[in-house]
């Protein structure tokens, strides 16, 4: 996944977010989700994160349009 990408969707994967946003590996990703480093929610069994509170904590904008 590309940071255009993720910009583009509402919620990507702990793994993603770590890599692409902080330059983290797999397992570094979950234990800075696990310590609240960055906002995380949980659906059913997984863990994911949300796009625009990250990319506006970082100074970014997200490339998704109004919600329906």
């Amino acid at each position: 996944m590309t940071l255009e990408e993720a910009l583009s969707r509402p919620t990507i994967p702990v793994p993603d977010a770590g890599s692409l946003f902080f330059g983290l590996g797999r397992n570094a990703a979950y234990e800075a989700a696990r310590r609240g480093d960055f906002e995380t929610i949980k659906v059913g069994g997984r863990i994911v994160v949300p796009v625009a509170p990250l990319a506006a904590k970082l100074g970014m904008r997200t490339k998704m349009g109004a919600a329906a």
